[in-house]
């Protein structure tokens, strides 16, 4: 239980056939598949609000150049120029990528920072991460159905002010490492997307009011060191959904994660059991 093999490093060619490869499979599945998805735009807001959040741009981090994160703001800002305002009306699934696109030096993105085998690099577009790991922890606060979330293989950055759960995100990388949300209800839901000087802000709107409520909660968090001598860490993330009558609960997602720190840092992760 909890045993991740070591990783192995592919050499760059077959880094490069194997995403160009997985790409076109993805752009096969958008052009023949069978979901039907989120496309509309509303400039009008709808009424009720379902859930807000706000994530910081700038955030100083070992061995990371600023102006990577500086780039980020401006990768940001192209990509939910793309999202912000969509409609996801019933039955539509909504993809991050489908409405993106492609992150290239042609539509203005610039280099950011992207993790390779968990290793700091940049590429162009890099830094949208955020964006999936805000919109997840929106969704995980809604009725919309997770149908796609990928996560971290590695735990980069010890937990440094960390306002949600450790694996409460999803990475991302065009267009095969996708965040997807399906709307299984008869509500309509809608994106609203900006940036201030600080933060990334997303807010989920609703047509109708959403009489549950929901609640985010991490279990069975460990450390734990592998036979190869690396340490890794897990966990799960339930969904709790709250209404007048009953309470359920579903488990959205579950992390394994090859720690690239050391977990004995001060200030290591708070609740964590080191086994």
């Amino acid at each position: 239980m909890n045993e991740i093999e070591k990783p192995i490093n592919r050499n760059r060619i077959r880094q490069i056939l194997g995403k160009e490869y997985f790409i076109m499979k993805r752009k096969f599945d958008w052009l023949f598949g069978a979901k039907k998805w989120s496309k509309v735009k509303q400039l009008e807001s709808l009424n009720n609000s379902v859930f807000k959040h706000k994530s910081m741009i700038l955030r100083p981090l070992k061995d990371v150049d600023m102006y990577l994160q500086e780039n980020k703001r401006t990768n940001l800002k192209i990509a939910i120029s793309k999202i912000d305002n969509i409609l996801i009306k019933p039955g539509e699934t909504f993809s991050i990528w489908k409405l993106v696109g492609r992150p290239t030096k042609r539509k203005g993105y610039l280099d950011g920072l992207v993790l390779n085998q968990g290793k700091i690099g940049k590429d162009t577009g890099g830094g949208l991460c955020q964006l999936g790991n805000l919109l997840f922890w929106i969704f995980a606060h809604s009725p919309l159905n997770i149908t796609e979330r990928y996560r971290h293989g590695f735990d980069v950055f010890p937990d440094v002010n960390r306002k949600v759960p450790f694996g409460a995100g999803a990475t991302l990388s065009y267009n095969y490492i996708d965040l997807q949300v399906k709307n299984e209800t008869e509500n309509t839901f809608q994106l609203k997307l900006w940036l201030d000087k600080t933060h990334l802000n997303g807010e989920l709107l609703s047509k109708n009011i959403i009489p549950e409520e929901f609640k985010i909660e991490e279990r069975n968090h460990m450390i734990k060191q592998q036979f190869w001598g690396g340490y890794s860490r897990h966990n799960q993330i339930f969904q709790i959904e709250r209404n007048d009558e009953s309470e359920s609960e579903k488990i959205l997602v579950e992390n394994h994660a090859i720690m690239m720190y050391n977990p004995f840092l001060e200030n290591k992760q708070r609740n964590a059991n080191i086994v």
